[in-house]
């Protein structure tokens, strides 16, 4: 079954973030197609260490293994669609998000680039300033790994909880999100991906120094 798999990143698991992901997982349900949200925020999650050790093993999880990262980088692997939301956080993503966008994207380098050919789409809850950059932060993590993005990323105004239900605007592009990302994904297998060929990894990554 099609699957579409939401990471919260902020702290506050019924938000405003949450709202604009419910709201996009809404149409994509409403579709058939199952859904399933991770609340990252507010949890414990560590930086990337730049041990390298994703480039020696080679086996898909980092080897940080007492927080949710590998747990998300398991679902992201195995879902067709990847939502990634965040609240601005001094005009970028919040630091939980940022870590497994960090960790996740070396795994996904070191193990194959199996995130490839996916749906992905960004949600954004911001009060004032820095709804774009935070937007760029997970889009570009979708464009690295070479996925699909259907449309823009949704924005919702707000500070408070709630507040963003009353952006009208905000939770209509969600909704059209939802319908987009559907669209894609119930149409996805009448065009299969063939695989780009890039430079090895070892090629383009730094040697570890000694």
């Amino acid at each position: 079954m099609t699957k579409v798999l939401a990471i919260n990143g902020s702290p506050r698991k019924d938000g405003n973030t949450s709202t604009l992901i419910r709201t996009i997982l809404g149409e994509l349900e409403k579709a058939g197609i199952e859904t399933e949200t991770i609340q990252l925020g507010g949890k414990k999650v560590h930086g990337c260490m730049a041990c390298m050790k994703c480039f020696e093993n080679r086996d898909g999880k980092c080897v940080i293994d007492d927080d949710l990262v590998n747990t998300c980088i398991k679902k992201m692997v195995k879902a067709d669609g990847i939502i990634l939301g965040s609240p601005v956080y001094f005009l970028d993503v919040t630091s939980e998000m940022k870590a497994l966008i960090d960790r996740a994207g070396f795994i996904s380098y070191a193990n194959g680039h199996p995130l490839q050919g996916k749906i992905g789409n960004a949600a954004v809850a911001v009060r004032r300033a820095g709804a774009s950059r935070t937007a760029d932060t997970m889009l570009h993590f979708f464009l690295a790994n070479d996925m699909l993005i259907p449309g823009l990323p949704v924005i919702g105004i707000g500070r408070d909880i709630g507040d963003v239900e009353r952006d009208e605007e905000g939770i209509g592009h969600a909704h059209h999100v939802g319908q987009m990302m559907a669209r894609l994904l119930t149409h996805f297998d009448r065009y299969p991906l063939t695989a780009i060929t890039t430079p090895s990894t070892d090629e383009r990554m730094p040697k570890k120094k000694k």
